[in-house]
């Protein structure tokens, strides 16, 4: 990977914390935010990164975890929009607050870090971002429609973004199916659901796809679900 100087957010646990040791152990430079420093500081003991504990609903937070890695390494060259929250309830009980902190999160997020990271990538002349979508923007069911809005949302700004980035900065949004992180686990997802989750390892191994590609080689969009998954 030529030592590519990557900023994971959400990297205390699940798919960030995952995908944090597959780009370490081939070979990336890591600069870790997430909200649980005592989970953050057990990956970087293990991974070698540097890390800030990072709001991303707090643009400056997000600011500050950008600033870090160019700080530290000299330049950015990967940007992995990873955190995210769920709820899973259906319109009619009105969660607002739940909705609220999934659109701050899911999508103002994901615009936070380009809000960061853009102006490093331009002037740089290159740069990736990674966005993590899921298939519940490919496949509406109930009770996860505001969760879905929101992934749809960045799904739409990352082609939107991909259009605009010109031949020096590449967009990948990566759809994850049902995987076995603690959203699933410790919610009251039916049992057929937990049975079939894949591990984060095989989100983290599409996201090291992609960005082991050439240069000039855009990957746009992944699509990893379990095989049994409808």
């Amino acid at each position: 990977m030529d030592d590519p100087v990557v900023v994971i957010t959400g990297a205390s646990g699940g798919i960030g914390e995952t995908t944090a040791y597959e780009l370490a152990g081939r070979g990336a430079r890591l600069v870790l935010g997430a909200r649980r420093a005592d989970r953050l500081d057990t990956v970087a003991a293990a991974t070698g990164a540097v890390t800030r504990v990072t709001d991303v609903r707090r643009r400056e937070d997000v600011q500050a975890l950008v600033d870090l890695a160019v700080e530290t390494h000299g330049r950015l060259d990967v940007l992995v929009n990873n955190a995210g929250v769920a709820h899973v309830r259906p319109l009619d009980d009105l969660d607002v607050v739940g909705w609220d902190e999934m659109v701050d999160v899911n999508l103002r997020g994901v615009l936070h870090g380009l809000a960061a990271a853009l102006p490093v990538f331009r002037a740089q002349s290159s740069g990736h971002v990674v966005n993590v979508v899921s298939t519940a923007g490919l496949r509406i069911v109930p009770d996860q429609v505001v969760y879905a809005a929101t992934k749809n949302a960045v799904r739409t700004l990352s082609e939107g973004l991909r259009q605009e980035a010109g031949p020096n900065l590449r967009v990948t949004a990566v759809s994850p199916g049902v995987t076995s992180t603690e959203f699933v686990t410790k919610s009251a997802a039916p049992q057929h659901l937990l049975d079939m989750a894949m591990p984060p390892a095989a989100v983290a191994r599409a996201i090291a796809f992609a960005i082991e590609q050439p240069s000039d080689v855009d990957v746009g969009e992944i699509v990893v679900r379990p095989t049994a998954q409808g």
